[in-house]
């Protein structure tokens, strides 16, 4: 079975990597942006969605105005972008928003950060991988009512992917992010020049009469269209997310790391901002209508839609109408649209083991947390990461709209408490700078990180206000929950640290026990038991016994003569068991031994055999395994296991290591 298990694994994720090779997988700059900004390239394929979404529910008038809204979303992009160019110079270690939080602000406001970024990352694939599955689905009929499965498959396949290691996926992923850019500019170069031309045609949902929703009759005036716009303002600011992934893989990078990942997050702000205004723009000269419930919010001009209506989304509508009558062109948008959703999931996939490795270095987080797996990935942190998006997606049934609701809150905290720890920095930084040159550059650093912290801070309010009742609460109470957990997990760690540290006088750690009792356990007399014995009695105790209990008046009867008969070297002890107890007989035999000669160390010797099928596993008493459960609870007490390979092992063969199952003997 071990043999198997391990070539399935190596099939899978491939031969094991030298820790000495780790350079090796470090990125260049072309490799690292579709690796660690896929996530906020993909928004473009669902930010604008949500925009159109949200306003249409004012009517045709508010969907006008969504340029507009994208363009506040850009300048606040680009402003975060900005801001995080200086962190990644001033803070390169890899730590992003948590570092930056925990040295400017405290342990306690980086854990807070620490766990906003957590609860989004696991946000961040659920909803890429869900919108992912909606846009397959509606590209193949037959997927639709299956988006749930699609997508918690979807999630094991990407998972594979990253236990393969960092540069292997990167390779993998880079193509299709960069036909994803690659298809968004057809687009939206043949959809301006059509437009400069005259030739624009109009989406398939341009004739729809657009139905406002009771309240906004008369379109975004008064209290209601204002918190409306600044409701679909939320919504379109899930195109910053990924936007501190950079900043957390900084040491991914190829040297010079810090300009490299400058470059990168430069790179990423200029392709996004296109990308989204390109859309938004093409999508109201276009006429396209986006709305959550096409068959109550929209009617042709014979009234109501069909039955059958399916609703596209805003890239596959523009790209029907930009590429009208090449259906080649608008199958490859629809293919490198959904791939690009699913691959945006890598961003979280690279930024939560990273921080989490970091978090459990700082005993916040359990830390098998902070060990690579033997493909130089933090492979524990994957596995987590896919588990708490699987369920995610399970349970809003791959719902992005239900979803989204969620997403954001945490990664706006993080902006904003990561930019006020940049503010303090500078402001530490330039009580001891002398030099002008230097003090100008650290002023205008300063500067760049205020405004970010006031955009980010203005950006944070408004999605609590306007998704907090939609579902932003649960994300908040997700990352309170994490919070607590890791302070938990801390105390723990540091509660154990401090019952283990050697203090000033090592007397009691020096002193040997005065005596060692051994105890062999026996149930019946046969080639473990013998062994078992043999290595007791090597080990040269004070006092060695053999003790069994007796649970059958006939068993104990005939092991005490096979005993008596084979004139073993070392006592045999009955212990009476009238419930047919074996564990409780044990422990209180144990236990008065330890008060009658408290400095003596009892060690109990367990025979044991080693078996080479699950299935064998299941055909033997577990009781001596509970026992020795116990055991491992009484001070002054060691358990030693003896074990016995039969031939299913195949320990003659030389089995390898880790492979066979353990199975005890009771006693």
């Amino acid at each position: 079975m071990s043999d198997i298990a391990d070539s399935a694994k190596r099939l899978f994720l491939g031969r094991p990597m030298r820790s000495d090779t780790l350079g090796n997988t470090l990125l260049p700059k072309r490799t690292a942006l579709p690796v660690f900004a896929s996530d906020a390239l993909s928004s473009v394929a669902y930010a604008p969605d949500e925009i159109l979404l949200t306003l249409s529910l004012a009517g045709i008038t508010a969907v006008t105005i969504s340029p507009w809204v994208g363009l506040a979303v850009v300048v606040v992009l680009l402003t975060v972008v900005t801001s995080y160019r200086q962190n990644v110079r001033a803070y390169p270690s890899g730590g992003g928003d948590y570092e930056v939080v925990t040295t400017n602000l405290g342990p306690k406001a980086g854990l807070g950060v620490a766990s906003a970024l957590l609860v989004d990352y696991v946000l961040t694939v659920a909803v890429s991988i869900s919108s992912g599955a909606q846009y397959a689905a509606s590209a193949v009929p037959a997927l639709r009512g299956h988006e749930a499965s699609l997508a918690v498959v979807v999630v094991v396949v990407l998972t594979v992917a990253n236990l393969r290691g960092l540069r292997e996926s990167g390779r993998l992923f880079a193509i299709p992010v960069y036909l994803f850019m690659g298809a968004i500019g057809a687009i939206a170069v043949v959809g301006f020049v059509q437009y400069l031309t005259g030739n624009l045609g109009r989406a398939e949902s341009a004739d729809f009469t657009l139905t406002a929703e009771s309240g906004f009759s008369e379109g975004l005036t008064g209290l209601a269209g204002a918190f409306l716009v600044a409701r679909a303002f939320a919504s379109g600011c899930a195109a910053l997310t990924g936007v501190e992934a950079i900043s957390n893989g900084v040491p991914a990078f190829k040297r010079p790391k810090s300009r490299n990942a400058a470059v990168t997050l430069g790179m990423l702000g200029i392709i996004s901002a296109a990308m989204l205004m390109s859309i938004l723009l093409l999508a109201r000269e276009t006429g396209v209508k986006y709305v959550e419930d096409p068959h109550t919010q929209l009617a042709n001009a014979s009234g109501a839609l069909p039955a059958d209506y399916v609703q596209h989304p805003v890239i596959s509508q523009l790209a029907a109408t930009v590429f009208s009558g090449h259906p080649i062109v608008l199958i490859l948008v629809a293919v490198v649209t959904g791939v690009i959703l699913v691959l945006a999931a890598n961003t979280a996939f690279n930024g939560f083991p990273i921080l989490g490795s970091i978090l459990a270095k700082d005993g916040y987080l359990p830390r098998q947390l902070h060990t690579r797996g033997d493909r130089l990935a933090f492979s524990n942190g994957i596995i987590t990461l896919a588990a708490g998006a699987i369920l995610l997606i399970i349970v809003f049934d791959a719902q992005v709209t239900r979803l989204i609701q969620l997403y954001i809150v945490g990664v706006f905290i993080s902006f904003t408490l990561s930019q006020l720890g940049m503010v303090k920095h500078w402001n530490r930084a330039l009580r001891t700078a002398i030099d002008p040159r230097e003090r100008a550059r650290m002023k205008r650093s300063r500067l760049v990180n205020a405004l970010g912290l006031a955009m980010t801070a203005s950006v944070l309010v408004t999605v609590l206000v306007t998704k907090f009742s939609h579902g932003a609460w649960i994300a908040i109470v997700a990352m309170m929950v994490v919070y607590v957990i890791m302070l938990a997990i801390k105390k723990h760690y540091t509660g154990v640290a401090h019952e283990l540290e050697l203090d000033g006088d090592i007397t009691e750690a020096r002193a040997l026990p005065s005596r060692v009792h051994a105890i062999v356990l026996v149930s019946r007399l046969h080639k473990p038991t013998m062994r078992a014995l043999a290595y007791a009695r090597a080990s040269r105790p004070s006092v060695i016994e053999a003790v069994t209990v007796g649970v059958d008046r006939d068993s104990v009867g005939e092991l005490v003569e096979q005993w008596e008969s084979l004139d073993l070297p070392v006592p045999l002890r009955v212990l009476d068991s009238p419930y047919r107890e074996i564990t409780r007989p044990v422990l209180a035999y144990v236990r008065s031994i330890r008060r009658e000669s408290p400095r003596d160390l009892v060690v109990v010797y367990i025979p044991e055999y080693v078996v080479g099928h699950w299935w064998e596993q299941l055909l033997h008493n577990q009781s001596a395994l509970r026992l020795k459960g116990r055991l491992l609870f009484s001070p002054g007490v060691v358990v030693a296991s003896v074990p016995w390979q039969l031939s299913s092992s195949g320990a003659s063969a030389g089995s390898a290591a880790g492979g066979p199952g353990r199975e005890t003997i009771d006693p």
